[in-house]
């Protein structure tokens, strides 16, 4: 009977050494996710597949679909090399594409009785009135969007905004006259469409290299802001001008 007691009982004492140890695996384990969270890109908290809308354009951004993402790259770079490399036209792209279409149509609508095949089966299409009302809304949206952001950095209220709309728009004009509209297109679809797959294979890396030159970019900015910056009048009555309004 004792014995059975110290079995009993030594059990007990596992069980419960067991538990503490889960128990303290698991708060690590929270205690290395929040920290891991506090360092992600732009500081995210939410899966990536979640921060890019969770439903099937995440699935392809992501490259979870792999047989549309594959379709979606092999046609955009089919359009690309035949309108940036082979010096192919839009309009006679659009007329050739019709005239195939069209005489497969027609060849196969007359020629179905002969071979023996069922005729082609014409859909009715019909675009709704909601799909152009919902298009006109976002573009409505974006413009007001835009003329907004536009108005408060030209009101002189964010020095460092400014600053930072005005080196992003130098540098988007040197890198486009670079290339053609065509061609800076395609390269933004690329990196749309390979980067956040990319970043979501390799994020811990990118998160800490990203990290390290944010913090780079923000010390040489205040090396430049106390070395010439500040030492320039306007910038300098400009800066102390929003100080004292907040």
């Amino acid at each position: 009977m004792s014995n059975n007691v110290e079995d009993f009982g030594s059990q007990l004492a596992k069980d419960d050494e067991n538990k503490s140890s889960s128990s303290g695996s698991e708060i690590d384990d929270y205690i290395m996710l929040h920290n891991a969270n506090k360092n992600r890109l732009f500081g995210r908290q939410k899966p990536l597949h979640l921060v890019l809308g969770g439903g099937k354009s995440a699935d392809v951004l992501l490259w979870r679909n792999k047989r549309t993402s594959g379709c979606i790259f092999a046609g955009v770079t089919t359009i690309w090399f035949l309108f940036a490399c082979a010096g192919y036209h839009l309009l006679s792209f659009l007329c050739h594409a019709l005239i195939l279409s069209l005489t497969t149509l027609f060849l196969w609508s007359n020629l179905a009785s002969f071979l023996n095949v069922p005729p082609p089966d014409f859909p009715t299409v019909v675009v709704p009135e909601h799909v152009f009302v919902n298009l006109l809304l976002a573009v409505r949206s974006g413009l007001n969007q835009g003329v907004i952001i536009f108005r408060d950095v030209a009101s002189g209220k964010d020095l460092k905004r400014f600053l930072s709309v005005i080196v992003s728009l130098w540098i988007i004009s040197v890198v486009g006259s670079w290339f053609t509209f065509l061609s800076l297109f395609y390269l933004v679809f690329l990196m749309v469409l390979t980067g956040p797959m990319l970043y979501e294979k390799h994020e811990d890396h990118v998160d800490a290299y990203a990290e390290k030159a944010w913090i780079e970019i923000k010390k040489q900015y205040a090396v430049l802001d106390e070395k010439y910056l500040h030492k320039l009048p306007i910038l300098a009555a400009l800066k102390d001008q929003i100080l004292k309004q907040h």
